[in-house]
């Protein structure tokens, strides 16, 4: 059985040059985060919706998901324990973001559009070969706010793996004064997530061809956004 290099082993260089503050903060902040996924995840309400054309279920796999970087809390509770490997970015917000997801069953694939890209891709397609799934968030990792970077579009011409946007919309939450408008469901709401059909985009495109697969991927994850959020009634929108 094919196995995926620890969490620890990625962290590599960038774990050494944190200070003792730093590390601190690292253990505070991932740990009070695991134990608040972990705490709110158990009560949530999860329903979801797949567009025709979708994947046949919510865990298909192997797929290329896109989503906001607003989701990741809750879209972390949703998707545990299915072995996904998740780019995150090799800051230090990545850092403790990669510790939490590690603690729900998920590979951080260290790495993003600004530093480190091209790493992050050669591991997404090695695990996408293992026949697991690759999750992005296409905003992240600072933005601008829904506006999708075009890494998954390459690495699915590079694959033959499918494209599936998907939102999660909550009912009752706490939205953040962050740039990614981030969402933290309050207990006991009821979330909704809400996938897209697949887009498979062929091998060997030239550029302008790739440039329509970016914009339809665009397009997706503004509709299941928009789409979630008017079927969860008195969702957060922002």
């Amino acid at each position: 059985m094919s196995t995926v290099t620890p969490v620890s082993a990625t962290r590599g260089e960038e774990a050494q040059a944190y200070t003792w503050r730093q590390k601190l903060q690292l253990f505070l902040i991932s740990s009070i985060g695991t134990l608040a996924v972990r705490l709110i995840g158990m009560t949530l309400r999860v329903s979801i919706h797949i567009e025709e054309g979708g994947p046949a279920k919510f865990d298909s796999r192997p797929l290329i998901l896109c989503f906001w970087h607003r989701a990741i809390f809750s879209s972390t509770w949703v998707f545990r324990r299915q072995q996904i490997g998740v780019i995150t970015s090799q800051s230090f917000d990545g850092e403790y973001i990669a510790r939490i997801i590690s603690a729900f069953g998920y590979t951080p694939i260290r790495g993003s559009s600004s530093r480190g890209g091209v790493r992050a891709l050669l591991e997404s397609r090695r695990i996408l070969e293992q026949q697991r799934t690759v999750a992005f968030t296409t905003d992240g990792p600072r933005g601008p706010v829904y506006v999708a970077k075009p890494g998954p579009v390459l690495l699915a011409s590079k694959t033959g793996v499918p494209i599936v946007a998907f939102h999660v919309a909550v009912e009752k939450a706490w939205l953040l004064g962050t740039w990614d408008r981030f969402v933290i469901p309050k207990p006991f709401s009821r979330v909704l997530l809400y996938m897209s059909r697949q887009i498979t985009i062929p091998a060997g495109l030239a550029t302008a061809q790739l440039e329509q697969f970016h914009a339809e991927l665009q397009a997706a994850q503004e509709r299941v956004r928009d789409s979630a959020e008017e079927k969860m009634s008195g969702g957060v929108r922002g």
